[in-house]
């Protein structure tokens, strides 16, 4: 079974969360070290210090082990942040108390796979509390914003703040250069708290980050690829669709037999979450045919493009032109390719390589599988909101092994006090996290 860590942590989304970090050898340690804490900070001589919760914070981190049982408490306040607290010593749950088992390894410490989702995640707004509040995600932004420059005529910061004039985020030559740059400094923000990817794994336009995540493409030689491809994409906007489905693989492919050469599997998420790609008129008829069978479907917002399909065809110069210039290197970080559904060296990552990730089948399933099957325990969705979730679930269900699976960020929920409440679900389940970075 799979234990999803995916929680609505309510620690609220604005500036000013502060995690208290706790560990014990045991769940008795760990409630104890809580109560021995609450005593100290409700004594009179502490009254002073506990102004400043902050602080109390960082001495926290700066004398605690990362032992066994983990928690983390989060607040704005000092009441929000003692009334965790006493959850916690009390061992009671509450909603903005983080706490778990971290698993013993043999050596090392656990590392999850960062997993890099395609066109969909998008909210507006999703980006300004992080803008606004952390200094390593802003200048993530703006490094990506001077990458993309030479290829696109509008303001990235202006765009993920909503600034009047500026292109729409339905647009995919827009929306899809905001998401690889939003991805890529979630990533970013990941790292500053010394938490390093595993291995990297993108989902169509996920790939590109994916790749510069892994160390494989400059972020030069990605911001071009991005943007140049997603220009390209306009080309064939308003003749086709993209179709989820909730269905086994099989089934839906015998049910596309129909309308052979109209439409085609576009992704594999899961063993059961196929995309269907095609011509719109094909993808209406396939709509009331699964209406019909009582299948779940649901089309993908603001897609009127068939990527994935045989109409990407008509754009094989131009992807292979955009990319002719890419210099890939061999990466570090391995680099789960859904082109290949495996892991692959990344010098391969050349033209041809960019123009089957947009033409050929995302064979996302097939690529968590060797993920897990290869030993991963751990992923976190680096994204505006978690869209692969289920898919994951269903590969490592059918494989009968036990992962976790994480969100970044959550829809309408973008603030650090989020991002914290991610990072504490990685380090109650073992990740190593540098604390400090919240104190400086």
């Amino acid at each position: 079974m799979t234990n999803s860590a995916i929680q609505d942590v309510p620690v609220g989304a604005e500036p000013g969360t502060v995690p208290w970090v706790l560990s014990g050898r045991s769940e008795a340690g760990l409630h104890a070290q809580a109560s021995r804490l609450l005593a100290r900070l409700d004594s009179d001589s502490a009254r002073n210090v506990l102004d400043d919760v902050a602080e109390v914070g960082r001495s926290l981190v700066a004398v605690g082990a990362a032992n066994e049982y983990r928690a983390v408490v989060l607040g704005r306040d000092r009441t929000e942040l003692l009334t965790g607290l006493r959850a916690l010593a009390e061992g009671q749950s509450a909603a903005n108390v983080v706490s778990g088992r971290a698993p013993k390894q043999v050596r090392g410490d656990i590392r999850p796979v960062f997993v890099f989702p395609g066109q969909g995640t998008q909210w507006v707004g999703m980006a300004v509390e992080l803008l606004d509040t952390s200094a390593v995600f802003a200048e993530s932004i703006r490094d990506c914003e001077r990458a993309l420059s030479p290829h696109v005529s509008w303001s990235l910061e202006d765009v993920l703040r909503g600034v009047p004039g500026c292109p729409p985020l339905d647009r995919v030559d827009v929306v899809q250069p905001v998401l690889f740059s939003m991805m890529l400094s979630l990533a970013r923000l990941w790292r500053s708290f010394g938490v390093e990817p595993a291995a990297a794994v993108g989902h169509s336009q996920g790939e590109i980050v994916a790749a510069h995540v892994a160390g494989a493409l400059s972020l030069e030689d990605a911001a071009r690829i991005v943007a140049l491809r997603s220009q390209a994409l306009m080309k064939i906007c308003g003749r086709g669709e993209m179709l989820t489905v909730l269905a086994p693989g099989e089934q839906v492919r015998a049910m596309l037999a129909d309308w052979d050469g109209a439409l085609s599997v576009a992704a594999v998420n899961g063993p059961a979450t196929i995309t269907v790609s095609g011509d719109t008129a094909a993808m209406t008829e396939f709509g009331a045919a699964l209406s019909a069978a009582r299948m779940m479907r649901w089309r993908l917002p603001g897609v009127d493009f068939a990527a994935h399909s045989a109409h990407v065809e008509d754009l094989r110069d131009t992807l292979l032109d955009l990319a002719a210039e890419t210099t890939p290197v061999r990466s570090t970080v391995p680099f789960y390719s859904t082109v290949t559904g495996q892991r692959i060296q990344t010098d391969e990552l050349d033209a041809d390589y960019w123009y089957r990730n947009l033409r050929q089948t995302v064979r996302f399933a097939d690529a968590v599988r060797a993920l897990a099957e290869d030993g991963h325990t751990l992923f976190v969705e680096c994204s505006a909101q978690p869209v692969l979730t289920v898919g994951m679930q269903d590969i490592v269900d059918e494989l009968g092994r036990s992962a976790v699976l994480m969100a970044t960020l959550r829809n309408e929920d973008g603030g650090m006090g989020r991002f914290y409440a991610a990072l504490a679900e990685s380090y109650v389940q073992g990740v190593a996290v540098d604390w400090t970075a919240a104190f400086e």
